[in-house]
């Protein structure tokens, strides 16, 4: 019986499959799964007469109907909670930075520094860009900034997939080390009592790694690309000097986007009062602080406009600890099905994910906003440590499917915005994820996964 529920299992799991790659609501597509593989072991525990079975997974196939419901259905959406918080004030602290001038201004700083030398400008644009993205986050946010540095990337000369293409993967190696995508993927990784087994601290030194090797494969894929051009464009603004002077943020605001990280990392300030004080600096410097009345509307609306931004992402973070959860009660099944052909070696399998990773493209299996959460669910049932699986998934879901993949928001709208193709994109995007990707499954190896 437990290899009859593990192969309707992993039906289940390839349905999941197609349905995310032709496009389908991931909310609903985890509620259904999360549903299914509740249904079935239940079904399978209750039918299942192996004495070897039922004693290797115990704890979990002698659970009844109550607790199994609780487990998933309750304590799953409940234990997010505190990240659910971390979003919050995260989203807060992205939309005080766009909100005071304080991106913009570093972009238009970073232009002039970079004179009307094409390829050191767009360099420097990547490097701010993914400084910006390592505390903002959001569609909304990407495209706001987007409308400021791809027309001056293009109007130096610069070809248009370069631009576009740059600009993406400097937004995805900011993620990297963002606090609030760092928070959705913590919500797969919930012990038993739906604690966080993963924290953003303890990410902290490889969210590091990663945003270095991004940006520097980007730094590279520019000076490659750039190589034998010669481009002698400027970038002319169509805002007066007045205007200018008038939206540039002081000067002292524009170490802001690094003041939480810092925070964190040199004092071991808590995140949350990271972003706090950071969105109140730059509330001051900026003179949004004039008076009590004042700061109340403006910490009201900076608050309510950025949890805005990410209010689409929270019911399907919300759905997604039951899926987890129901994953937990799959695991025996998973063991006696797959447990001899998946390796236990974490060597092996960072190997196949570092060749498989373009798997992460359209939703595919290795990324956690499209399957990776089932394939998460089944490594899960092997004892694997969790900071390796932790590293193992997000890595191609950073670099293939943020920076990437044209089912990322802002990526269609990107493509779409600087008119290159999808095929143009892919061309140059990819190998450069891929090569990202592959370093940094040998960095997760050497960090969490050698001593396994």
């Amino acid at each position: 019986m437990e290899y009859v529920i593990g192969i309707l299992l992993l039906a289940a799991f390839f349905g999941l499959v197609v349905y995310a790659v032709r496009g389908g609501n991931l909310m609903m597509g985890m509620l259904i799964m999360a549903v299914v593989w509740t249904a079935l072991p239940l079904i399978g525990n209750a039918l299942v007469t192996n004495p070897a079975f039922i004693e290797s997974g115990a704890g979990v196939v002698d659970l009844t109907l109550t607790e199994a419901l609780n487990k998933v259905f309750q304590s799953g959406p409940e234990g997010w909670g505190s990240v659910l918080v971390n979003v919050m004030f995260g989203a807060w602290f992205g939309r005080v930075l766009l909100e005071t001038g304080i991106a913009s201004t570093l972009i238009r700083k970073t232009v002039e520094l970079g004179g009307d030398r094409p390829a050191v400008i767009c360099i420097l644009l990547s490097i701010v860009t993914t400084a910006i993205f390592s505390t903002l986050f959001g569609a909304g946010a990407v495209v706001a900034i987007g409308v400021i540095i791809l027309p001056i990337l293009m109007s130096l000369g610069i070809p248009k997939v370069l631009a576009e293409v740059s600009f993406m993967m400097s937004v995805g190696a900011g993620m990297y080390l963002n606090p609030v995508l760092t928070g959705q993927f913590q919500a797969f990784f919930l012990d038993a009592e739906g604690k966080q087994q993963v924290t953003y601290e303890s990410n902290v030194t490889f969210g590091l790694i990663g945003l270095g090797v991004q940006l520097a494969v980007v730094i590279l894929m520019i000076l490659f690309t750039l190589r034998p051009k010669r481009v002698v464009h400027a970038w002319a603004t169509t805002k007066s000097r007045k205007e200018l002077h008038r939206d540039n943020a002081p000067g002292i605001a524009l170490i802001t986007p690094i003041i939480p990280v810092v925070l964190l990392i040199a004092f071991n300030v808590p995140i949350i009062l990271g972003f706090t004080i950071g969105s109140f600096y730059a509330l001051w410097v900026c003179g949004r602080l004039s008076s009590w009345r004042a700061t109340c509307r403006v910490v009201n609306k900076d608050y309510f406009d950025g949890v805005v931004d990410t209010a689409p992402l929270i019911g399907f973070l919300l759905v997604l600890p039951m899926f987890n959860k129901s994953a937990e009660l799959c695991a025996p099944y998973f063991k006696a099905l797959l447990g001899g052909f998946i390796p236990d070696s974490t060597l092996v399998i960072g190997i196949a994910f570092a060749i498989l990773a373009p798997l992460a493209l359209f939703r595919g299996p290795l990324t956690l906003f499209g399957c990776g959460a089932a394939v998460l669910g089944i490594l899960n049932g092997f004892g694997f440590p969790v900071h390796w699986l932790f590293c193992l998934l997000v890595i191609p879901s950073i670099s293939m499917n943020v920076s990437a993949c044209v089912t990322q928001s802002w990526i269609a709208w990107g493509v779409g915005y600087t008119k290159v193709s999808t095929r143009d994109h892919m061309k140059l995007s990819i190998p450069a994820a891929w090569a990202v990707c592959i370093i940094m499954e040998v960095v997760a190896y050497f960090m969490f996964g050698m001593a396994a």
